[in-house]
C-alpha cells in the first residue's frame, strides 16, 4: 500500500531513487542539491539499499564515474546543480552519444556570476543540446514519480539515452510537502532490472565511445537526434503505464482552464502552481485566460504546443532564463519556432521572470496578463521584457 508522509522534497527524491534498485551513485555536494546526495549516501551506509555510493572530488568526476559504471550494465544515478552542471558540461554529450541510460536529478539554480544560490533555469538551458531527455516537475509528488519513471524511460531498448529530472532549487527541493511513495512491490513491477544492449567486461572486450572521423561523425549525430526525437513514443507509453498503475497522469504539456481561453500563459517548473491561482482570480474577473504548463523540454513537444497555442489570440510565455544577445527567453524561442509555419498564429509576448530566485507572486502573473490583455495583437513587437526590473 502506498505510504503518505510529510517530507522535504530533496530527501524524498533520494528515497524514490532508492526504491529503483540502483547499483551505483556518484554525487558531489552543491547547494541546493546536496540533500539528495547526502540522503542517498545515508541509505547506502545504513544498508537500506544495496548499492555503491562513490565519493568523488568534483561534478566532472561524478558524471565520468557514472558513465563508466553504466557502461558495465549498472543502473546509475547522479545529481547536481548550477556550477556543478556547468562543470559536467564537457561530459554530457558523451553520455548521450554512448547511449548510456543515466538518470540525473538537477536542483535548478542560477549560474554565476554574480554568485547566486537560488532558483532559475540558467543551469539547464546551456545543456539543452547535449542530447539528454529533459523533464521538468512542478511539485514534490511529481519529483518522486518522474525520478522513478526516468529509469524506465532511459533504459528502454528503444531509447538508451540519459534523462535529467529538473527540480526547482529551494522552491521545491527544500519544501516539506505531503508526499505519497508507491509501494515497493509495485515499483519493482513497474521497473524491472536493467537489460543493457552491451556491457564492458574484461572477458569480452569491446569499445565504447570510440574515435570518429568525418566519414562517420555526421551519421552518429543524426542517429542521436533521431533517437531523442523517437524517445517521445516511449515517454508517452511509460506515462500511460504509470497512470494505470498509480493513478497519476503525466503529459508532455498540461493545461489548466485553457478551454476557450483567448490568452494562454506558458510556464515551466514550479511557477505553474502560482500561475494557477492567478488564472482563478482572472477568470473570476471575466478574463478569458488559461495556463499551459510545459513538462517535456527535450524532446520538445512540437505537436502539442501547436495544437494548444494556435487556439488562442495571445500567448504570454514566461522564461526563467535568458539567451543573452539573442531572442530573449529560450522557451519562447522554441515556441515561436514551433508556430512559425502555422497559418494562424497568436501574438506572442515574452517575460523573463524569477531570475536568481526573485519572487514572482500571484499579483505579478495578474499584472502580466492584464498588460497583455490591453495590447493590440496586430502591433505586437518581437521583443521581451524583464519583469520587475529596478531602474535605479
Amino acid at each position: 500500500m502506498a505510504k503518505r508522509v510529510g517530507m522535504e522534497v530533496a530527501i524524498a527524491v533520494a528515497e524514490a531513487v532508492g526504491q529503483c534498485n540502483i547499483d551505483m551513485a556518484a554525487v558531489y555536494p552543491i547547494t541546493p542539491q546536496s540533500h539528495i546526495g547526502e540522503h542517498l549516501s545515508d541509505l547506502v551506509a545504513d544498508g537500506r539499499i544495496d548499492a555503491e555510493f562513490v565519493t568523488v572530488e568534483s561534478e566532472h568526476s561524478a558524471i565520468s564515474a557514472v558513465i563508466g559504471a553504466s557502461g558495465t550494465g549498472a543502473r546509475v544515478y547522479t545529481a547536481t546543480s548550477s556550477q556543478g552542471l556547468m562543470l559536467m558540461h564537457e561530459i554530457l554529450p558523451i553520455a548521450s552519444a554512448m547511449r548510456l541510460p543515466i538518470v540525473m536529478g538537477i536542483a535548478n539554480r542560477a549560474v554565476s556570476g554574480p554568485l547566486n544560490i537560488l532558483n532559475d533555469h540558467s543551469d539547464i538551458i546551456p545543456q539543452r543540446d547535449s542530447g539528454w531527455i529533459s523533464i521538468f516537475v512542478e511539485n514534490g509528488q511529481e519529483a518522486i514519480d518522474v525520478s522513478i519513471q526516468a529509469f524506465k524511460i532511459a533504459e528502454h531498448k528503444d531509447v538508451n539515452l540519459p534523462v535529467c529530472v529538473n527540480i526547482d532549487g529551494f522552491q521545491l527541493t527544500h519544501m516539506v510537502e505531503p508526499l505519497e511513495f508507491p509501494d515497493q512491490a509495485l515499483v519493482d513491477k513497474f521497473l524491472p532490472p536493467r537489460v543493457p544492449y552491451a556491457t564492458l567486461h574484461p572477458d569480452k572486450p569491446l569499445t565504447m565511445g570510440a574515435f570518429a572521423m568525418s566519414d562517420y561523425f555526421t551519421e552518429i549525430m543524426k542517429a542521436k537526434d533521431e533517437a531523442l526525437k523517437n524517445s517521445k513514443k516511449t515517454i508517452l507509453a511509460v506515462w500511460d503505464e504509470w497512470a494505470q498503475m498509480f493513478g497519476r497522469v503525466y503529459k508532455p504539456v498540461e493545461t489548466y482552464k485553457a478551454e476557450g481561453a483567448e490568452i494562454l500563459v506558458v510556464t515551466m517548473g514550479s511557477m505553474g502552481e502560482t500561475a494557477e491561482i492567478a488564472i482563478d482570480e482572472l477568470r473570476a474577473a471575466g478574463v478569458a485566460v488559461g495556463l499551459v504548463k510545459l513538462r517535456l523540454w527535450r524532446p520538445f513537444p512540437f505537436a502539442e504546443i501547436r495544437e494548444l497555442l494556435t487556439k488562442a489570440k495571445k500567448v504570454l510565455v514566461t522564461d526563467r532564463a535568458v539567451s543573452f544577445g539573442g531572442p530573449g527567453g529560450p522557451v519562447c524561442g522554441e515556441i515561436k519556432a514551433a508556430l512559425y509555419h502555422e497559418a494562424s498564429r497568436p501574438a506572442i509576448y515574452n517575460y523573463i521572470i524569477g531570475l536568481g530566485g526573485r519572487d514572482v507572486p500571484v499579483t505579478d502573473f495578474i499584472a502580466m496578463v492584464s498588460k497583455v490583455a490591453g495590447e493590440d495583437a496586430a502591433k505586437v513587437v518581437d521583443t521581451y521584457e524583464f519583469l520587475g526590473v529596478r531602474e535605479q
